[in-house]
């Protein structure tokens, strides 16, 4: 539910009047100042927060075939500045119920050299971030356009340090390491992935991401002449056409995430407030919780098991998902091969390939009938490439088979042709009741809350590299909180139990093991949010082992967020509540740390039984040695725990019922 109070009404003119005028809109806190600038020239907007300045006078124009650019802009009309109470409920993420505020305007231009350009700029300005983003107005029926370039541009003040993600091209799995220097030092013509940050004196921070991207074309920033500008991905054959649109559109929103609290940036819930609400009526079938990826492990089972695409090994993960609270079993593959027919090589389709048609032996429905007697969800693999052709088909046979949802791989690109694949996925699944996991996809942009069955995308470099590389270190998993986690649930193949030390990591292809502490491992289900929480080892490496149960009972959609302290790079510590208990969790990076934990957050008069596990004081030997201790805490205690290099904790509170 919204309501809307007016602050401010400016008439439209018509005319130049408005020229040599600055549009002034504050956040409803004052603390953030949004300008926007029209001098016979390109339009312009600059961002400030506590009087500091972000962002300096930077562009805002775009490029069509049809009308060319903007040269000498003019506002002709400033809708009333309006304030608006936003409250509503959000089915899956990491809060239930968001309340927010925000100012909202419209602007209009024209060009005076180009009657025919008409564009619009539409303004939020939240508590804690700036989102604006462009309209295009239809002024006839079926008009279209052709966007060739979105130059909008970010001249960030000062020389922040940025920490993000380069890539070499718009073809990219957005996995990579991420590069932190000052901005400066960042080469002219470096295509970044979002969202990027930025950290500024004073501790300011700053990020830079997208929301709602839907039929158009994603966004990077690329450094050019100093300042930062939007690239979009071009759609698929050639590099100048990026978005093609018919009749009225608008771009996705253009978000500057602020604080001067590094943890507001994670609580922060500006993606899903600016995407739609969704439409949906029936969502009682949306449930998230942890699945099984044998794949990741090797598909090890025992001895006395036939191993293969088959009954027999499905049944005997499906057994351990029934006995250990997991919700979902995901079938993948064997042997190097996929469940599906496919003559194809490494996972990729080949000339003949049906994933309707299990490989021989394998009884897809026999095996879903099997796990639902068993109260366990079965899940599948499959490449775009195999799914998309046989879409509608693919779906209503697996709707009739009993499957509940799947992994959607190798996606690699974010123009808009892919989006709007990725969006017709979505949308078709949810009509047979499948929830989807985008794998080798781009960032979340808010739209969970449009299209609640996408539980989660990965986007970043995660821990199925252990089994090839050892590249995502304790400090990489950090990276990725301050970036890729901004933009909201982070597949990450978690669950991996057997750690060792960073020093003493070993690449393993089958039973692979992880890098830093079992606690470390543990928190990554806290400090993470993730709708598809995996526990990606085999069986036997979690039974019987300390830990274990924290992985058979961690919720995977959470009633609130709070991030209690974080410092870039080294530390942080984030609290999630399910319910009436809390869950806390910290990593640290290879140095390790001390940290305190202050449960002043706690409802007051409320006592709570804590389990906290901790990195054992051998732990940076033998990494998966942990303590386990219980208190009784409430909002006037204070904690302080020791993490080792690489390590981690996990606190698990009880409300104690009076």
């Amino acid at each position: 539910m919204s309501k809307i109070f007016i602050l401010l009404i400016f008439l439209s003119a018509g005319n130049a009047a408005f020229a040599q005028e600055k549009l002034r809109i504050s956040s409803p806190d004052g603390n953030i100042i949004f300008k926007i600038y029209a001098y016979n020239t390109v339009p312009s907007y600059s961002v400030s927060y506590k009087s500091n300045s972000i962002i300096e006078e930077s562009q805002i124009n775009m490029h069509f075939a049809e009308t060319g650019k903007m040269h000498q802009a003019y506002i002709t009309a400033i809708a009333a500045i309006t304030e608006v109470l936003d409250n509503y409920n959000l089915i899956i993420g990491k809060t239930a119920k968001v309340k927010t505020k925000y100012r909202r305007t419209v602007i209009s231009f024209s060009d005076k050299t180009n009657p025919a350009y008409f564009l619009q700029i539409e303004i939020k300005l939240f508590n804690d971030a700036v989102a604006f983003r462009y309209l295009f107005p239809a002024k006839k029926a079926n008009e279209t356009f052709t966007i060739l370039d979105e130059n909008t541009s970010f001249n960030f003040a000062g020389n922040p340090v940025i920490k993000a993600l380069l890539v070499p091209n718009y073809i990219t799995s957005h996995e990579g390491l991420y590069t932190t220097v000052p901005l400066s030092s960042i080469k002219n013509d470096t295509l970044m992935d979002m969202p990027a940050l930025f950290q500024f004196p004073h501790h300011i921070y700053a990020a830079v991401t997208e929301a709602n991207l839907q039929d158009y074309a994603g966004m990077y920033l690329c450094k050019t002449d100093g300042i930062l500008a939007t690239k979009l991905s071009p759609l698929p054959g050639q590099a100048v056409i990026k978005v093609r649109a018919v009749k009225t559109f608008h771009s996705p929103w253009r978000v500057i995430l602020i604080s001067d609290r590094l943890g507001a940036l994670i609580e922060s819930n500006v993606l899903t407030s600016l995407c739609p609400q969704t439409l949906y009526k029936n969502t009682a079938w949306i449930k998230t919780g942890t699945t099984t990826f044998p794949w990741w492990n090797g598909t090890v089972v025992p001895a006395n098991i036939n191993g293969g695409n088959n009954f027999e090994t499905n049944k005997y993960f499906i057994d351990f998902c029934t006995a250990n609270n997991i919700k979902y079993h995901t079938v993948v593959e064997f042997g190097g091969h996929e469940w599906y027919s496919n003559d194809g090589e490494g996972y990729q389709p080949g000339k003949n390939y049906d994933v309707t048609k299990p490989v021989d032996g394998l009884n897809m429905k026999q095996v879903c009938d099997y796990a639902k007697s068993k109260n366990v969800g079965i899940r599948v693999w499959v490449h775009w490439k195999a799914l998309y052709p046989l879409l509608d088909e693919a779906f209503k046979t697996f709707e009739e088979w009993g499957l509940a949802g799947m992994m959607v791989d190798f996606m690699d690109r974010d123009d808009q042709e892919m989006v709007n694949i990725q969006t017709e996925i979505l949308q078709k699944a949810a009509a047979h009741h499948l929830h989807i996991q985008f794998h080798g996809a781009y960032k979340p942009t808010g739209l969970s809350r449009t299209y609640p069955n996408e539980f989660t995308r990965e986007g970043t470099l995660n821990y199925e590299n252990h089994k090839w590389n050892k590249l995502v270190t304790p400090n990489a998993d950090l990276d990725v909180v301050f970036t890729r986690l901004l933009a909201g649930s982070t597949d990450y193949h978690l669950g991996g139990f057997n750690a060792l030390p960073v020093s003493k990591f070993v690449v393993q292809n089958i039973k692979p093991y992880t890098m830093g502490t079992r606690c470390h491992m543990l928190a990554m289900y806290v400090v993470l949010e993730n709708e598809q929480g995996m526990l990606c080892d085999y069986p036997a490496a979690y039974l019987g082992e300390p830990g274990f149960e924290v992985l058979r009972n961690i919720p995977t959609t959470w009633n609130e967020t709070k991030v209690l302290n974080a410092e870039v790079d080294k530390f942080i510590t984030v609290a999630r509540r399910k319910n009436n208990n809390w869950y806390i969790a910290s990593i640290a990076d290879s140095t390790g740390k001390i940290i305190n934990i202050d449960c002043s957050f706690l409802l007051k008069g409320k006592n709570y039984n804590a389990k906290i596990y901790s990195d054992a004081s051998d732990a940076n030997e033998y990494a998966n040695h942990l303590t386990i201790k219980k208190i009784k805490v409430n909002n006037a205690t204070k904690l302080s725990l020791k993490m080792q290099p690489g390590g981690g904790n996990i606190i698990i509170l009880q409300q104690i019922e009076k």
